[in-house]
């Protein structure tokens, strides 16, 4: 019985070793999606342009994208931001970092969704904004004027870039996008979902964050990674909870488990 005993406590302790030596690599966590200019999986970018800047450690983009990311024509959807008339900078910077994020960021895992474009093959839907980023987007915008909702589909294409469909006007921002809400989750199709969760709290992504004081993002990736393997069903909440603490076994547990069975 011993000789047993001592059989599973060993073949456990070999386990756990393996376990605390090779984590095994979550498949939402650091990944590029599959889309028109990601690369196929992060790492280092010597140098990433102006707003991108802050994902060079680790990025999904090249240096040229983020180069294209900042051009009023730019190259890589030949999207015209100013199809209503000059879009102001203190609005377009936004526009600019949300494209920075899209292309760059490699802690989107949790969000990647099959896309049915002829452009890519996966999307984002529904990542969890911070409240701040959404409102201080939406208030940079709100006096600039649009002809439209949703910014991925119905522009007229004859041209070669976007132009407003015929018949359709241009309104301030405010009165077709009434609230921060309204901007976050429709101009691209539910990419983003609006939540009032604050920058810092580790349970929404920031478009904006100061590098130095690392990537707040890669820890709200594995919240969310956790969620959705705990929960399939976690994304059709409206706001996630914030109540549960995050927390795999503890090791005190798992060593005393080891030793009981051991023993």
């Amino acid at each position: 019985g011993l000789a047993v005993g001592m059989g599973v406590g060993q073949a456990l302790l070999v386990l756990l070793a393996a376990y605390m030596v090779m984590p095994a690599k979550d498949p939402l966590l650091n990944i590029c999606m599959d889309a028109k200019h990601h690369k196929t999986k992060p790492g280092p970018e010597g140098m990433l342009h102006d707003q991108c800047a802050p994902w060079k450690d680790n990025a999904c983009c090249t240096a040229n994208t983020s180069s294209e990311a900042h051009k009023d024509q730019s190259n890589l959807y030949n999207f015209n931001w100013n199809h209503c008339g000059l879009m102001p900078p203190k609005c377009k910077r936004h526009f600019i970092q949300d494209t920075c994020l899209y292309e760059c960021s490699p802690n989107l895992g949790p969000w990647i969704d099959q896309a049915d474009s002829s452009w890519r093959r996966e999307r984002i839907l529904h990542v969890p904004l911070c409240k701040e980023d959404c409102e201080e987007w939406w208030e940079d915008c709100k006096d600039y004027v649009t002809c439209k909702e949703n910014w991925h589909k119905g522009w007229n294409w004859a041209t070669g870039t976007n132009r407003c469909p015929w018949g359709s006007m241009c309104r301030p921002f405010s009165h077709v996008f009434p609230r921060p809400k309204d901007l976050c989750e429709k101009i691209w199709s539910n990419s983003y979902k609006y939540t009032t969760e604050h920058r810092g709290s580790g349970r929404c992504i920031q478009m904006w964050f100061d590098p130095a004081q690392g990537n707040p993002n890669v820890v709200v990736a594995k919240y969310y990674a956790w969620k959705k393997r705990s929960s399939p069903a976690w994304m059709e909440k409206v706001t996630p909870d914030t109540d549960k603490a995050v927390c795999a076994l503890p090791w005190p547990v798992l060593v005393l488990l080891l030793l009981v069975l051991v023993a």
